[in-house]
């Protein structure tokens, strides 16, 4: 059953929003934005089949019969939306709803497609609707940046999976395996073990495919002194995990421990520096400083982190063009790696809250280079 009071709190920071900017009623039809809204745990697939109306004293939702028993079990009899599975099409349902409003100023999210942008105005204008239609700019994803505690405990949970997958791949891996063996059996532990899914396409990289950030597993077969790069998350309840643990098949060379061990002083410097109000970029760039101290600024290129929850990418990042402060309740990842094309990768990455005077990691596996295959 949904949260309906983290839901109700939710709604209001719109309605503030809406009532800031003049919005007499905003359009949505993103579907994590309505998870987000309705608090309908595990309804939301791959289709855009849903479209919300929200006014300053109406909550409109329009599904189809594929998922209207599902929106009514999962929100109860008494939930504060207007449920219906009308056989019309969604633009000119929500013409209906402006028209039933009177709004005359109707903001529509940025992640709509155009064709239904342009549909929706052409069945305003065939009904007489007379509105301005305004295109927000992520002001809803700005919303969720910033994560209530349902969200943080969905969070957790979803970690403690994670966390204890790899405790269990530690003990699995062995030379000889391909790094697709690896991979199912990482993402069977997690669906056995509590996730409702998974939070992405889980990355295997090892020895020299760890040089690539986003390798896909695939039929390399691991040796000894090889690292694996293991990038991986697992879902609950529709919120996500995200992280990234390198470990070595036997024991590792000099020149690996010491590449382990920049990486690691930089994840561990960004940690330090995070707090609410610091800039993206600014912590983004305390890794580049230590990386590039160590004489390995050409092989780290990607940004440090980035926002977590019914995304696995959201707002706010930590990247060199992140230009705006960080609040507190964000929930953002921190991942510096350094990749030798040819030769390994390594990257560290924990997911956590950003707090008023710090940063809370969810992730609870050592930082320690893991040595595996014993």
């Amino acid at each position: 059953m949904a949260d309906s009071l983290a839901c109700a709190g939710r709604v209001a920071r719109l309605r503030a929003l809406m009532s800031e900017r003049g919005y007499d009623a905003v359009i949505l039809r993103n579907n994590p934005d309505l998870r987000w809204f309705t608090g309908s745990e595990r309804t939301f697939d791959f289709e855009t089949a849903h479209t919300a109306v929200v006014t300053a004293d109406g909550l409109w939702l329009h599904t189809d019969s594929r998922y209207y028993n599902t929106f009514r079990e999962r929100l109860g009899e008494d939930c504060p939306w207007r449920i219906d599975m009308d056989p019309v099409d969604a633009p000119a349902w929500a013409a209906a709803r402006v028209r039933e409003a009177r709004a005359r100023v109707v903001a529509v999210e940025d992640t709509c497609t155009l064709a239904f942008f342009d549909d929706f105005r052409a069945a305003c204008a065939s009904s007489s609707i007379a509105c301005l239609t305004p295109r927000l700019h992520g002001d809803i994803c700005d919303l969720r940046s910033v994560k209530d505690a349902e969200e943080i405990e969905l969070m957790r949970r979803a970690q403690e999976v994670t966390d204890a997958a790899f405790d269990h791949i530690c003990g699995f891996i062995r030379a000889g395996q391909t790094e697709q063996e690896i991979r199912v059996e990482l993402e069977n532990y997690m669906l056995s073990h509590g996730a409702d899914e998974l939070s992405f396409g889980t990355i295997v990289a090892a020895g020299p495919n760890g040089a690539n950030p986003h390798a896909q597993p695939g039929p390399y077969v691991v040796g000894e002194g090889d690292l694996i790069v293991m990038d991986y998350g697992a879902g609950f309840r529709d919120y996500h995990s995200d992280m990234t643990r390198t470990v070595c098949v036997g024991e590792p060379s000099d020149e690996q421990r010491a590449v382990y061990d920049v990486v690691r002083r930089a994840h561990e410097a960004c940690a330090a520096a995070v707090r609410a109000g610091v800039v993206g970029r600014d912590i983004h760039q305390v890794a580049v400083d230590v990386i590039t101290e160590a004489g390995y600024g050409d092989y780290f290129g990607h940004g440090l982190g980035h926002g977590v929850g019914l995304e696995i990418h959201e707002r706010p990042n930590f990247n060199r063009s992140w230009d705006r402060p960080v609040p507190a309740g964000a929930v953002v990842t921190i991942e510096p790696g350094v990749y030798l094309p040819g030769r390994f990768g390594i990257r560290l990455e924990d997911f956590g809250v950003v707090t008023e005077d710090g940063y809370e990691p969810f992730t609870r596996s050592t930082h320690d280079l893991v040595i595996v295959g014993r």
